[in-house]
This record gives C-alpha cells, sequence and structure tokens, in this order.
C-alpha cells in the first residue's frame, strides 16, 4: 500500500538533512516502496539553510516541502502536512526519527495488514531511562489524569510515532489544538467516534537519542487544552 510519511520541522538538529536522506534510503529497502516524504517547516526554523533544502530535494526528488511561515506548533504543522498526504497509509514521527525503522516498520505493518485503522506507538520501558526527569514525570502524569478522566483504550498518547489510513485522515485534520496535545485530541475523537479500530503498538528508541529540556512555559498552556479535550 502506498505510504506517505510526514515530518514537522522546527529548529532541527545539525546534520537533519543528510540523516532524513539517509533514512529515507533504509525505510525505501524496508518498506519495498519509495514513500511519499512531506516535510513541514513550521516557521523560520534555525538551522534550516538553503543548503539543508537543496540536500533534501536532490536526494528524495519526490519529496513535499511546505513551508508555514509563522510558528503554531507540531500539531498544525502535521495538519498542513496531512492535509496534502497522498498514500494509502499516513505515518507522522519527528524530524530526527528518534524511532528505530523497525518501529516504524511496526506501525505499517499493522495497518497494511488491516489489524487496525489508526496504530499508536507506545514507549517501551527503556525508554523512560532515556529522557530527562521532568519529562518523565510530565509523562507519567498524563497517563494518569488519562486513566482517571477520559473513556479510551490507549493512555499512553504522546510518542511521536503513529499512523493511520487515509479515511482517518478527515478524523485527524479536525483536531484544533496546535501543540503537544493534538495526539491525545486526536485518540480521543476518534475513539468517541466509535468507528475506528486503534491498536498500541510497542516503539522503541535509537540509541543516542537526546531530548530536548521540557519548557515549563507550555504546560499551563497544556493544561488548558487538557480541559478542553475533557470537556468537549
Amino acid at each position: 500500500m502506498p505510504v506517505s510519511i510526514v515530518l514537522p520541522c522546527y529548529n532541527p538538529p545539525q546534520g537533519w538533512a543528510e540523516n532524513i536522506v539517509h533514512q529515507y534510503g533504509l525505510l525505501s529497502a524496508l518498506l519495498a516502496q519509495a514513500p511519499e516524504l512531506i516535510v513541514v517547516q513550521d516557521g523560520q526554523s534555525k538551522g534550516v539553510s538553503d543548503i539543508d533544502i537543496e540536500l533534501l530535494q536532490t536526494g528524495i526528488p519526490s519529496l513535499q516541502l511546505i513551508v508555514s511561515p509563522i510558528n503554531k506548533g507540531k500539531g498544525h504543522a502535521l495538519r498542513e502536512g496531512i492535509a496534502q498526504a497522498n498514500g494509502d497509509i499516513i505515518i507522522y514521527t519527528d524530524i530526527d526519527f528518534p524511532y528505530t525503522n523497525e518501529s516504524l516498520y511496526k506501525i505499517y505493518s499493522a495497518l497494511q495488514n488491516n489489524i487496525c485503522d489508526i496504530a499508536v506507538g507506545v514507549k517501551d520501558a527503556a525508554y523512560y531511562e532515556k529522557v530527562p526527569r521532568l519529562r518523565r514525570i510530565i509523562s507519567k502524569f498524563l497517563q494518569f489524569f488519562i486513566r482517571l478522566f477520559l473513556s479510551i483504550p490507549i493512555t499512553d498518547t504522546q510518542c511521536g510515532l503513529k499512523g493511520f489510513k487515509a479515511d482517518i485522515k478527515s478524523v485527524f485534520l479536525a483536531t484544533t489544538i496546535n501543540r503537544y496535545l493534538f495526539d491525545l485530541e486526536f485518540i480521543r475523537n476518534a475513539s468517541k467516534s466509535g468507528k475506528y479500530r486503534i491498536s498500541a503498538i510497542p516503539v522503541s528508541l535509537n540509541p543516542g537519542v537526546h531530548f530536548r529540556p521540557m519548557n515549563y512555559k507550555v504546560l499551563l498552556p497544556e493544561i488548558v487544552n487538557f480541559i478542553k479535550i475533557l470537556l468537549r
């Protein structure tokens, strides 16, 4: 089945363009096809140069590059990219491909084999050994509140690797949260409809992945977003 991979891009790490071209080659071999790749530049990002863009366009001729002039957040960037996706299966992850290619293949396989309509990556135990303490605490608290207040089949909603069939696109595009809790909003809306099969797919981080420190300034808006989701 044709696949679209969507990557939001904001202040990417050094060497990000070379890494994408490298990963694209590996994934093309693993999936036995050349997937559609969509990169969404979310505002004026540090570390994005004309040389990087030229490298991507040369290494991936079918690349779709979408430039959003104002930084609005990961959720908004992904909606911009997914709206343009043409694949029967749509997968999104982070710009640095932090999860193993085998993990991405597991997401693809679950959808290709019709095991589910939405494949949600969930973090394994080793993940929490690699993340900063504050991020780990926030993740655990969020899962606790999801279990407590929301009736959805998956509580680990914030893993940065997910996929769904093309006919679910409208559900994703109907999300309104621009930043981190768009994932939770998407899964809650899909679950609440009762129409779709949602599966948790255990995924693993690549060795040497480094996470940015969590900015406390993002917490208050996300608390407000959680309340909005709860009240809908």
